[in-house]
């Protein structure tokens, strides 16, 4: 669908620039947006290169196993039909460090790993039905409570923000208020699947 939406939207704005005389417009704006767009992605790599490293470093040392006995009690809470000690566990919470840390490329591969042992402990993978905890998962990874926000800072600092730091309040603010409807919300829902 956004396919067409996008689609559209560069069909339209080029009959407009050929019917309004614009079209050397149009053209060095496609140009420079190119331009932009290269500059964005070389300085995202170098962003995202350092911060996966750090995790993977993190990892590697222990932290991550640290953390994740520290969480053990809130993961349980919220994803009860994870068994102490599974690998689920390992990587949902890989995953929410990494989404905490504003990671979200480093958050992927972890939550996909989660994804993928948490299929395997669906009651009802035959049926292809998610179960409640993927679900909680799944909220809680698009949520994303973050206490920095990485990209956005980038974004900011590569368009000339004087101070592209000063979105981590509103982001903190903005981050825990999803994240806490969201939990509410997957709560009161797997609350009604157990009594249905």
């Amino acid at each position: 669908m956004l396919n067409y939406l996008w689609g559209g939207m560069i069909v339209a704005g080029i009959i407009f620039g050929v019917f309004s005389g614009k079209m050397p417009d149009i053209t060095n704006g496609a140009l420079d947006s190119a331009k932009e767009a290269v500059d964005l992605c070389v300085m995202m790599i170098g962003i995202m290169s350092m911060w996966v490293g750090i995790m993977e470093i993190a990892t590697k040392s222990g932290m991550i196993d640290i953390i994740a006995k520290k969480i053990r009690p809130l993961i349980h809470i919220l994803f009860p039909g994870v068994p102490k000690g599974h690998l689920a566990e390992k990587y949902i919470t890989t995953n929410m460090v990494a989404n905490f840390l504003g990671l979200g490329w480093a958050a992927t591969p972890a939550g996909i790993m989660a994804m993928k042992y948490l299929q395997e402990l669906n009651p009802n993978r035959d049926k292809r039905i998610a179960s409640c905890d993927m679900c909680t998962f799944l909220i809680i990874n698009i949520s994303s409570l973050q206490l920095i926000p990485i990209n956005v800072i980038a974004y900011r600092s590569q368009y000339g923000s004087v101070n592209p730091t000063k979105i981590i309040g509103a982001g903190i603010m903005a981050t825990t208020i999803s994240t806490i409807a969201g939990i509410v919300f997957a709560l009161v829902m797997a609350k009604k699947t157990k009594n249905v």
